[in-house]
């Protein structure tokens, strides 16, 4: 039993290289899936993200399901992981091939159309973002940027209407206060 559990059915090299082909195979497809899946996962994005996991286990173990051979897959996959990070952390070149660059979604408080369709996020999808951040509506926000990693920055128009608010406010107990010093004696 024992044997059977530490026992390796495939070679050492082919248990290092099946990991190495999907984790090269998923880095290209989620880079092409774009930013939006890497952020805001929904339930589909979540049976799929579970299905690929499920489908590429047969490719990255084989035959083999032996403790040993997943721990060398699992390794495997931790130090090509680590390795990749480093060296895209040394070549900008390379970490903006990786991950991509941001992409600008309202621009000047105008909402760019084209580029909310190519990332595939829909205005729903942007000011529910836009609410969880704190704001009421998309007519505060300046620009919105959605960054590679698939999270959406969003910056407040200057001055927020709560600013404009405010000063129309100081400005009326302004008059009002001249006022009322003008009809005192």
């Amino acid at each position: 039993m024992l044997h059977d559990m530490f026992f390796l059915n495939l070679s050492v090299a082919e248990k290092i290289v099946r990991p190495v082909i999907v984790y090269v195979f998923l880095i290209v497809g989620l880079r092409l899936a774009g930013k939006r899946e890497l952020a805001q996962l929904n339930p589909f994005d979540l049976v799929l993200l579970l299905t690929i996991a499920n489908t590429v286990q047969n490719a990255i173990i084989g035959e083999d399901n032996s403790v040993t051979g997943g721990l060398i897959g699992a390794a495997t996959l931790l130090i090509i992981n680590y390795l990749v990070a480093r060296v895209a952390y040394r070549n900008p070149r390379l970490d903006r091939l990786l991950e991509g660059a941001p992409t600008v979604l309202i621009d000047h408080g105008v909402l760019q159309k084209g580029r909310l369709a190519d990332e595939l996020v829909t205005k729903a999808e942007l000011e529910t973002a836009a609410h969880k951040q704190g704001f009421a509506t998309l007519h505060e926000i300046d620009r919105a940027v959605l960054d590679p990693s698939g999270s959406i920055v969003f910056f407040a128009k200057e001055p927020t209407p709560q600013t404009l608010r405010h000063e129309e406010i100081m400005k009326r107990l302004d008059q009002i206060s001249a006022q009322v010093a003008a009809l005192r004696p």
